[in-house]
């Protein structure tokens, strides 16, 4: 009985000094009151990865804007290619923005008080498959505004292409930056619509930006997907650890990716150049921030880029994609 006392006691003090217990023996945390193969995390103050601690949250996420970037009438964008399993492009769209709303809701159940807006960047989709995704939208309790481009006003802006699409791509991208500049209070996540998200993706990725930020006490840029491409040149990397997986610093990424308003303010030159001309590589603008600045991409994939089964931009590996695939029909 003195011993339960003397360890009750012990508890309580060390949850009033901010200090976690790890019994070993009953592979439980005493102070958190959970087994330890439960998250023992809890956002906007601590992150807690075992065998390596504790790291204080001082980069807290209060928010997020996400913008959604839709076309449903072009296949693939400056290819003459079939995607994996060779549908049409909006069932694409569909299964990405159904993927992406049902990680939103499940990150919502665990973080409610991150504050999650989206707003659908529309480039052209015809009213058969706009009624599709709107239909979509109202199953969803959540904060969706829908946006559509309007090509006419960026005329004078971007230099004249060889080809509609190539316009339309790039106007679609500026109204996008356009509106995260307007409507970002902090962390703002750029994405397009032929992206199949896994479930946890939304939640492992606004953790793990708290605690990576708060490590190196500096923001951040994060992409969801872990590209073939970059395994191709045998570039030096270094490993970090996220909320529940390893993450690794990587110099490019195509324009699906997570920042902060600061950062978006910070190098809106980049990104402002980037929509005025089809330049090679694309993303060339946005590659040069990562010389500066740390971009980080997950290991495994959190996200898939349903591409042609042959290109480098696309498919993550070791994905089960046929699983992830029907289970976002």
């Amino acid at each position: 009985m003195k011993k339960n006392i003397i360890k009750k006691l012990f508890i309580k003090i060390s949850r009033i000094m901010g200090y976690e217990i790890i019994d070993q023996n009953n592979f439980t945390s005493p102070t958190l009151d959970k087994e330890l193969n439960k998250d023992l995390s809890m956002l906007n103050d601590k992150s807690i990865v075992l065998p390596l601690g504790e790291v204080k949250i001082s980069r807290k996420v209060e928010s997020i804007l996400v913008l959604f970037r839709t076309n449903s009438n072009i296949e693939i964008w400056d290819q003459n290619k079939k995607r994996l399993f060779e549908l049409s492009k909006i069932e694409y769209t569909l299964r990405s923005l159904k993927s992406l709303l049902k990680s939103i809701n499940f990150c919502k159940e665990k973080y409610s008080n991150i504050k999650i807006k989206i707003i659908i960047i529309d480039d052209n989709t015809n009213e058969s498959n706009l009624s599709k995704i709107k239909n979509l939208i109202s199953k969803n309790n959540l904060n969706i505004v829908f946006k559509k481009v309007d090509h006419e006003k960026y005329k004078k802006i971007i230099k004249e292409q060889k080809n509609e699409q190539t316009y339309s791509n790039l106007a679609s991208l500026l109204c996008c930056y356009e509106s995260a500049k307007e409507n970002t209070d902090d962390l703002v996540f750029f994405v397009e619509d032929d992206y199949l998200h896994f479930e946890p993706m939304m939640e492992e990725m606004i953790a793990s930006y708290e605690r990576i930020s708060s490590q190196i006490n500096k923001d951040i840029f994060m992409c969801p997907a872990d590209y073939p491409y970059l395994y191709m040149n045998n570039e030096k990397t270094n490993v970090l650890i996220g909320n529940k997986r390893h993450w690794r610093t990587v110099s490019e990424t195509l324009c699906t990716f997570m920042t902060s308003k600061k950062f978006l303010e910070k190098y809106w030159d980049n990104f402002y150049k980037t929509c005025l001309d089809r330049h090679d590589p694309f993303e060339k603008y946005i590659n040069e921030i990562y010389k500066s600045e740390i971009c980080v991409s997950p290991l495994k994939s959190l996200s898939v880029h349903f591409t042609n089964v042959n290109s480098s931009y696309g498919l993550s590996p070791f994905i089960d994609y046929k699983k992830l695939w029907t289970e976002n029909e």
